[in-house]
């Protein structure tokens, strides 16, 4: 995998986790501030929350360039036509 490769997957699987963390710990508020919208959340920590997709997305991207080195999954052979 080259590097621009890499740091693609990494892009791409980072926002995927983003994706997946956002919904955690949300709690909207009883009783919303006039002109919000209902369904925001009180303290949406948005950094912890960042800083858990880079941890997070840094271990997927680990496994993935495992997998992509090692071969065991082969990118490069297809199926020959017949």
């Amino acid at each position: 995998m080259g590097w621009v490769t890499g740091i693609s997957v990494y892009v791409v699987v980072w926002w995927v986790v983003l994706f997946a963390v956002l919904p955690w710990g949300v709690r909207t508020p009883v009783q919303p501030e006039p002109g919000m919208a209902s369904s925001a959340p009180e303290r949406p920590r948005i950094l912890l929350k960042f800083a858990a997709t880079t941890l997070v997305a840094a271990v997927v991207w680990l496994v993935i360039f495992g997998i992509v080195q090692s071969d065991l999954i082969s990118f490069r052979e297809m199926a020959k036509p017949h």
